[in-house]
């Protein structure tokens, strides 16, 4: 059960040997109570900031680039990325660029939403549906789905679908890509499924024709065939960034990257911080469907009603009620046991260091 705010402040009172609170009186604390409520506070602080690469404060985000735009805010709770939050560090060895996933929904985590019915009377009668299998997937019995996605004439694109057939029937997975639901403008495949545990995987590219491309997929007969997932995105590569500190980026590359001219734009090489809280990528990027990806570790959330839980991992909740013992001891004037109560203190914080800091030596070739 995850530790709550009312029982690691019962706790340091207990050590106190005070009265401890109950939900209904919490909020209306007095005295030492108080102040040990604060002490919890002010010990989860210190502990976050002796230790910012928390495994339990870690987020991971996106950004789309922009043509001609060369920086990018850092995480805050109003970033656009759904489930963003302000940032304590940020890992800049983890920057890199990769194309940018066009479907909506293509993994089928918890739903087929984004995806249309395309089922005519072709194909038959049936209905897609939800399989939670695996990590979720898209059941087609006699039925096909369609979605919709924005492309760029003559680029070319890749596609990746996994399929499994889970009635070990035969069938075979039809996929269409072209101007329209069920067309073949761009690409016209079969997928047949013969490992039947395993399942099969297509890999290919097709090259668009329009501002507006459409994915169909169909199995066109009554036995259950489950999409996995579908990818697309544009044929490039995957790119690690290079990191360089911004004085580095102002003494080699500023001149290029301002200068006003589409012909200094390219696919980005680096990443660097500004001194705004923002990340700069150079060259400055030449298109606006590339993704950058990286890690980040969050502020940690302070705790206000009894009911709050800890971001960190409940096992380590000694270390905040040690920590808040040294400072109600503080309080009460008694150096020995605030003493005694910033040993054990030290301890716990190294036995946190050694499994979230301390990783494996190795040696490295890092000859390019």
């Amino acid at each position: 059960m995850a530790t709550t705010y009312l029982v690691l402040v019962n706790n340091v009172l207990n050590e106190l040997n005070e009265p401890e609170l109950t939900s209904s009186t919490f909020s209306s604390s007095r005295g030492i109570q108080t102040a040990v409520k604060k002490f919890v506070l002010k010990s989860m602080h210190e502990i976050y900031s002796s230790l910012s690469e928390v495994p339990d404060l870690y987020k991971s985000t996106t950004q789309d680039t922009q043509t001609g735009q060369r920086t990018y805010a850092l995480p805050s709770a109003s970033s656009p990325q759904s489930g963003d939050l302000a940032y304590r560090k940020v890992d800049w060895d983890t920057f890199r660029l990769v194309p940018k996933e066009l479907l909506t929904n293509g993994e089928f985590t918890s739903d087929i939403s984004s995806w249309t019915n395309a089922t005519t009377g072709a194909v038959g009668d049936g209905t897609p549906a939800y399989n939670s299998g695996g990590n979720g997937r898209c059941r087609l019995n006699d039925a096909a789905v369609s979605q919709a996605i924005s492309t760029i004439k003559n680029k070319n694109y890749r596609v990746h679908i996994r399929v499994l057939d889970s009635s070990s029937g035969g069938s075979s997975l039809a996929i269409k890509i072209g101007n329209a639901a069920h067309a073949t403008t761009n690409l016209s495949e079969t997928l047949s499924v013969t490992n039947y545990g395993e399942g099969n995987v297509l890999d290919t590219t097709f090259t668009a024709t329009l501002a507006t491309t459409y994915i169909t997929i169909i199995n066109s007969d009554a036995n259950n065939l489950d999409v996995d997932y579908i990818r697309i995105s544009e044929d490039i590569p995957v790119k690690k960034l290079r990191y360089m500190t911004y004085d580095d980026w102002n003494t080699k590359y500023l001149e290029r990257d301002l200068t006003n001219s589409e012909s200094s734009f390219s696919i980005p090489d680096y990443v660097y911080p500004t001194q705004d809280k923002k990340f700069g990528l150079s060259p400055v990027p030449d298109k606006s469907n590339y993704e950058i990806q990286y890690e980040y570790w969050k502020i940690h959330t302070d705790l206000s009603a009894y009911g709050d839980t800890m971001d960190l991992d409940d096992r380590f909740k000694d270390l905040i009620i040690t920590r808040s013992n040294y400072h109600a001891y503080k309080l009460r004037s008694d150096p020995q046991a605030a003493q005694m109560a910033y040993a054990e203190y030290e301890k716990l914080l190294q036995i946190m260091r050694s499994e979230y800091i301390n990783t494996k030596s190795y040696m490295r070739d890092t000859r390019i």
